[in-house]
């Protein structure tokens, strides 16, 4: 809790400062900056946090799964158990643990309380992988609940989400007066918009990017936390596994980032991936001092 914390006013600090020095090069008015700064967080931070508030309510009705409350077989006592006991090597609440319907192999994790997240596993996992794979994919998620990587990506997104407003309107407002000849007494004119939608679409770009590369940073630390809670060489059938079976997600948007498979693209596209490929992930993992075999 603490290291995200620190992440976020760090990150805070570093945006602020940036927008100060720019601001101060561009003559912009302090009390303005003020306002423009309110305004951007309320805006870039809603969002992200209200989302990360639901997303446990979101994904069990994007996805139907159905938490398992009483397990009406061997194999949910199984999953329940295991769970249960990653949770407990993790040092976390134990999450509520849920099936959902989906022919891909796949599991997610989210949730904004570390100790009251969700873990659930696709009917496809269940019947295609083994107890000692699907233990690892178990793993890997309860890693990602332990990160807190549900909470940084929030936080994260919201800032760079202010960044993409302020910068898009002090640049928009810039280009503006200079266009209508530096009359301060007329309000922003009609170029002023259209200047800043589009500055917000390609900020948004980059913004995306930075979030994108975060978030294949995180798959690979909970690679290695599901390496350590079930077995490095489990973790690495698991990942074999996954990519050998060449089914696409059906995982809604809001939670596809938050599933254990994806990484597909090339050329650019790899720039917008939530997931490293298939094969980095597993190489990184084989390429790790083993402590757990």
């Amino acid at each position: 809790m603490f290291n995200r914390i620190a992440l976020f006013l760090a990150t805070n600090l570093a945006v602020m400062l940036l927008a100060g020095v720019v601001m101060s090069l561009l003559g912009v008015n302090s009390s303005q900056m003020s306002g423009l700064l309110v305004m951007a967080a309320i805006f870039g931070f809603g969002g992200s946090i209200i989302s990360l508030l639901l997303s446990k309510t979101m994904a069990k009705r994007a996805t139907g799964a159905q938490v398992i409350v009483q397990p009406r077989n061997e194999g949910e006592q199984w999953l329940l158990a295991t769970v249960q006991r990653q949770a407990q090597a993790a040092g976390i609440g134990m999450p509520e643990v849920a099936v959902y319907d989906a022919p891909e192999i796949n599991a997610f994790a989210t949730g904004a309380n570390r100790n009251k997240a969700l873990v659930a596993v696709s009917t496809g996992l269940l019947r295609s992988m083994s107890r000692d794979e699907a233990e690892a994919v178990l793993g890997h998620e309860v890693s990602h609940v332990a990160n807190g990587d549900m909470v940084t990506m929030a936080l994260l997104q919201g800032v760079l989400n202010t960044f993409v407003i302020v910068l898009a309107r002090v640049v928009g407002g810039i280009i503006d007066s200079y266009l209508s000849g530096n009359r301060e007494s007329r309000g922003p004119g009609f170029a002023y918009y259209l200047i800043v939608m589009a500055l917000e679409l390609v900020l948004g770009l980059f913004a995306t990017m930075i979030a994108m590369w975060f978030s294949r940073r995180r798959e690979f630390r909970a690679d290695a936390g599901g390496a350590s809670l079930a077995g490095r060489q489990k973790m690495i059938a698991a990942l074999e596994r996954l990519d050998a079976s060449h089914r696409p997600s059906t995982l809604p948007a809001q939670v596809e980032a938050f599933g254990i498979a994806g990484g597909i693209g090339q050329g650019l596209k790899k720039l917008f991936l939530s997931h490293p490929p298939m094969q980095e992930r597993i190489a990184a993992l084989r390429n790790q001092p083993s402590t757990v075999s």
